[in-house]
């Protein structure tokens, strides 16, 4: 999760059969669409907020919100119809207690309307995200508001990013059909060998950037290329590596107050959090800006019929482990 607000993210842990309150479209907890979780999840949210931004649960359905403030644009939704309608914040945790599969969260969201509503510590704005779902069977795609329409697209690629609009992606990953791991031989011309300079031939032109069509094509070449025959725990490691290769140091992005991926304020940009979620094994990883040890939680020794929400803090110190 990459930000320029500090989010101060916590691991929230929401029960089954626990009454969630809808935002309507006055901004107020309960105006909206009420409903009783159907599934026990886990995961992380903002600002103290009882929503989630990324989250895993019982049925390994998976999922995060991102921010999109170029291209989000909610439904307008009547006063009469705000009791059918959440809050854009509440996407993520509405998906996840409600539902098992990408398929059931298409039929889920067609029937609903995400309205325009504020959120008083996010500046007073509607925010500005689209969403990202992938199930234990293999399946995911993109959940998106633009010019106050749903799109429901399916992502063969497993991959979302920020704007520009999911379409965008797909249609720009033909740009990079050149890209391979396999190494190339060296150009012959007139009889002349001309060898590449090291490893790595094959990726030459895989863009670096932080901008988000660059970070797209980035993790579709780098996931796509990962070794299948892993075990859980491989997958887990390979999955670090590949999320280091987004990790925004302190400085390399600064934000003016002005520029809508702030926030709000004026800031530098981070990596404030990363995550692997393990379906196989119910397992959720995470790693935070101010500590680089992973800490896990394990889904199948959760209390999935607590009474309430429960929230873990994520900002134990740095540890090392000590070789003399």
């Amino acid at each position: 999760m990459e930000f320029g607000l500090p989010l101060k993210s916590q691991l929230t842990l929401v029960p089954r059969s626990l009454k969630m309150s809808g935002v309507g479209v006055d901004g107020k907890p309960g105006t909206g669409k009420n409903w009783t979780t159907k599934y026990a999840v886990a995961g992380l949210n903002v600002l103290g907020l009882p929503f989630l931004v990324d989250g895993m649960n019982e049925k390994g359905l998976v999922g995060g919100l991102l921010n999109a403030p170029n291209t989000a644009d909610f439904q307008v939704v009547a006063p009469g119809d705000s009791g059918n309608s959440i809050a854009s914040a509440q996407m993520l945790i509405y998906a996840l207690t409600n539902f098992a599969t990408v398929d059931e969260v298409k039929t889920g969201f067609r029937a609903i309307k995400v309205n325009r509503s504020t959120i008083p510590q996010y500046h007073n704005i509607a925010a500005p995200l689209h969403m990202t779902l992938h199930d234990a069977g293999g399946k995911s795609i993109a959940i998106e508001y633009i010019k106050g329409q749903l799109v429901i697209t399916d992502n063969p690629t497993h991959v979302m990013t920020n704007d520009p609009a999911f379409s965008f992606h797909l249609a720009n990953i033909g740009n990079y059909a050149n890209l391979t791991p396999v190494e190339k031989d060296p150009l012959v011309i007139n009889g002349a060998s001309y060898i590449p300079p090291s490893s790595g031939s094959g990726l030459h032109g895989l863009p670096g950037d932080y901008l988000s069509p660059s970070r797209f094509i980035r993790a579709l070449f780098l996931s796509k290329s990962a070794p299948k025959n892993l075990s859980s725990e491989q997958q887990t490691n390979t999955a670090w590596h590949i999320l280091g290769s987004f990790d925004i140091p302190p400085g390399a992005i600064q934000l003016p107050a002005t520029n809508s991926y702030g926030g709000g304020v004026g800031g530098v940009e981070i990596t404030e959090w990363s995550v692997v979620s393990d379906i196989k094994n119910m397992k959720y990883f995470i790693k935070m800006f101010g500590n680089t040890n992973v800490q896990e939680f394990d889904l199948k020794r959760m209390d999935m019929n607590s009474k309430d929400i429960k929230y873990i803090s994520l900002d134990a110190p740095q540890t090392y482990i000590k070789l003399n």
